[in-house]
């Protein structure tokens, strides 16, 4: 394959369009070839009403999958009662969890070989078939497999809805709308269990996954009709089904790994081990097959260069740290300030909401500063500092909740500028391919940091304690107040490290000139 040489082809990138143009002559030579070049025909105009309403039904879109992450988890007590079936009560989450990490990065891939507008219906098809089975199940069993399914398509949503964003609105402009998905997945993940909890006791736990049709057809009556008018970036190839089904394996194993060490299997247990085996296998696998084939299911050369692992691990630390401590602090609210279930639950809305704040701030930043990664190395060395407060430091209840927001504030400026940076790496044609490895791992990396964080709260307490809220059933062992405190330091510190990670890894991250017209440029086109 001839790699596209910039000096000879000067002549052309000056005949583009000027987003092209600019796009193609910052891209480095050894990402863009000429099988990889994006489209020349401009791309279809849009209007702003238009662009509202494409984004307005994203948004839609993205909180039903946001949404039926944690809606199922209050409803649980009443299936289980239901189906007379309590001991595989956690396949119904870990159905869901282990299906859309899988398919994240399968959906991205395709949506750059058939098109945005193909894999939104089909990701969206998928969970709502999947949300009618779950809600007339029969059994557990049935219940479970509906979940799978449901799962197949929730985890299709979130990097194909990232890729149509990377497809209406420019690199520069478009770190404000990835703030606004941000909000959107928070305010879904706090929803979800009051909705669930809601639902199964005064209706019926079958509404949780009924609530979705309408949600889905109203998205899509929006998106469709706009999406013709989409500018046209995928390019069609042969797939690479054999890749795809060993990097998906790979998931699977590694997450089933995170999801039984410690709990159904000891760590170090044969099943365990043979596991971990088997996911280390499957990946060295895929990466012999992604180096010797034509045009691989991943690339391996987008992972790599200034950008893309830097900015993968900095997204992945972030979002680790606020998923292992979402899932772990209610049990530290319980134990030390001894507040309800329900009081545990509202004490984390600080952490999920002032995050969005972080986010937007961040994004507002790359829409006017050239130096763009700035806010987000100020943001995570803050929450670094942070996260050291509460690691050494005692706090009453306000205090702490004041520094974790102070926290949630740094973290979240890591979002909008580890997305845009990733996008803005690559050329058009692969952008779906590096949103959803993007996904994946971050996926990845959410489930090894809540299972990295309960394996130090078991180490810390030196017993076999529920984690995870579960601490008031019968029998439970009751941990003291200062024990508890004792151990959250490690977990404090822990995402500590994260950030401090974060923050190195974006100072090492590339700084590359963001496509688009600047606010100013924006304003004086408005006039």
């Amino acid at each position: 394959m001839n790699k596209f040489d910039r000096q000879s082809s000067s002549a052309d990138i000056q005949a583009l369009p000027d987003d092209i143009a600019e796009e193609l002559s910052r891209l480095p030579s050894e990402v863009l070839s000429v099988d990889d070049a994006p489209s020349l025909a401009p791309p279809a105009p849009l209007s702003q009403d238009e662009v509202r309403t494409i984004v307005i039904s994203l948004m839609l879109t993205m909180f039903l999958a946001a949404l039926d992450q944690t809606i199922v988890a209050t409803a649980l007590p009443t299936i289980g009662r239901q189906f007379h079936d309590v001991s595989n009560l956690s396949w119904v989450i870990t159905a869901y969890l282990l299906a859309s990490t899988a398919v994240a990065p399968v959906f991205g891939t395709l949506s750059d070989i058939y098109g945005r507008r193909v894999m939104i219906i089909i990701s969206l098809s998928l969970f709502v078939a999947g949300s009618v089975l779950c809600a007339i199940a029969p059994s557990m069993p049935m219940l479970i497999l509906a979940r799978g399914l449901q799962g197949l398509g929730g985890g299709g949503i979130m990097p194909v809805v990232q890729t149509v964003i990377s497809d209406i609105v420019s690199p520069r402009e478009r770190g404000q709308y990835q703030a606004y998905f941000s909000s959107v997945w928070m305010v879904g993940g706090i929803l979800g269990p009051v909705i669930g909890g809601v639902f199964a006791e005064h209706l019926h736990w079958s509404m949780i996954f009924w609530i979705n049709l309408p949600l889905a057809a109203a998205a899509i009556a929006m998106l469709l009709p706009k999406m013709k008018k989409i500018p046209v970036f995928h390019r069609k190839r042969k797939v690479d089904w054999l890749g795809g089904v060993l990097l998906m394996a790979s998931a699977v194993v590694f997450m089933l790994v995170l999801t039984w060490g410690g709990t159904r299997y000891p760590w170090l247990s044969p099943t365990v081990l043979a596991m971990v085996g088997g996911a280390v296998a499957l990946a060295v696998t895929f990466v012999w097959h992604a180096r010797r084939a034509d045009e691989p299911f991943l690339p391996l050369k987008l992972l790599t260069g200034s950008v893309a692992p830097f900015a993968m691990t900095a997204g992945g630390c972030g979002l680790g740290a606020i998923t292992g401590l979402t899932v772990q602090l209610p049990l530290y609210y319980e134990s030390v300030y001894h507040l309800s279930a329900s009081e545990a639950g509202l004490a984390l809305i600080p952490l999920a909401a002032v995050s969005t704040c972080g986010a937007a701030i961040a994004g507002r930043t790359m829409a006017r500063a050239k130096h763009y990664k700035r806010v987000a190395i100020i943001g995570t060395s803050w929450a670094a500092l942070c996260g050291l407060g509460l690691t050494v430091t005692t706090l009453p209840l306000w205090g702490l909740l004041t520094l974790m927001a102070a926290f949630a504030l740094g973290l979240g400026t890591t979002f909008p500028v580890c997305v845009v940076s990733l996008q803005n790496s690559v050329a058009r044609p692969q952008v779906g391919t590096i949103t959803g490895a993007m996904n994946f791992f971050r996926s990845l990396m959410s489930s090894f940091t809540v299972a990295a964080f309960a394996a130090i709260l078991l180490i810390a307490l030196g017993a076999d304690v529920p984690l995870a809220g579960e601490h008031h059933a019968a029998g439970a062992v009751v941990i003291p107040a200062d024990d508890m405190r004792h151990a959250f330091r490690y977990v404090f510190g822990a995402a500590t490290a994260l950030m401090t990670t974060a923050a190195l890894c974006l100072i090492m991250m590339e700084e590359r000139p963001l496509a688009g017209p600047s606010v100013t440029q924006q304003v004086e086109m408005a006039e």
